[in-house]
């Protein structure tokens, strides 16, 4: 079982990562939040990894901290009908002590906002987490002080649609924030992303 790797960083995207190490290149799947920890291309790194065995293939995930590995594994170990991508999803989506939170007090409205989390998937997690996180997770989410809001996940989505068409992730951030506050909370994605390839 490969546990870590530690390795010079070659290549970060949103979604995946390639780190030589010793001269062998591993490219490694991971969430939004790992990437947002990533040290700049060319630097050293050191990154958590779980391994997926598949008949087609072996796929290395990667986590930038303890508790984000920890809660992909229980989500797949766990949680039926969830595997490594959606769990991948839901770290993208959500710090892990909101998610927590959510699954705590039984917020499956906010857990079916995720993508890739139907109403009916937020209800299993709730069903088959809540004893697991309880109060802890309640006390986790409440201290970090995060909520899950689709604003948030909408700004989220508009910022990695930027990324995969160029844009480097503060200057994505920052356009999608500044054409938000002049739509409005209620625009879609697809006008926040439109109306940030006219403004770039």
């Amino acid at each position: 079982m490969i546990s870590s790797l530690r390795g010079t960083l070659v290549e970060a995207l949103p979604t995946q990562v390639l780190i030589e190490v010793n001269g062998v290149g591993y490219e490694l799947l991971i969430p939004l939040s790992s990437f947002d920890k990533l040290p700049t291309p060319g630097q050293d790194v050191r990154i958590l990894t779980h391994l997926v065995v598949r008949e087609d293939a072996h796929v290395l995930y990667g986590f930038m901290t303890p508790a984000e590995r920890e809660l992909f594994r229980t989500l797949i170990n766990t949680v039926s009908g969830i595997g490594p991508r959606t769990a991948l999803n839901i770290l993208s989506g959500v710090s892990v002590s909101a998610f927590k939170g959510a699954v705590a007090s039984s917020d499956t409205k906010a857990l079916s906002q995720i993508s890739g989390v139907g109403k009916k998937t937020a209800e299993r997690i709730v069903v088959e987490l809540r004893d697991k996180f309880g109060k802890a997770g309640a006390f986790e989410a409440s201290s970090a002080q995060r909520t899950l809001s689709p604003t948030d996940q909408k700004v989220n989505d508009a910022v990695l649609a930027l990324m995969a068409l160029g844009f480097k992730q503060l200057e994505a951030h920052d356009t999608i924030r500044a054409v938000q506050a002049l739509l409005g909370p209620d625009a879609s994605l697809e006008e926040l992303v439109r109306a940030s390839l006219k403004k770039g």
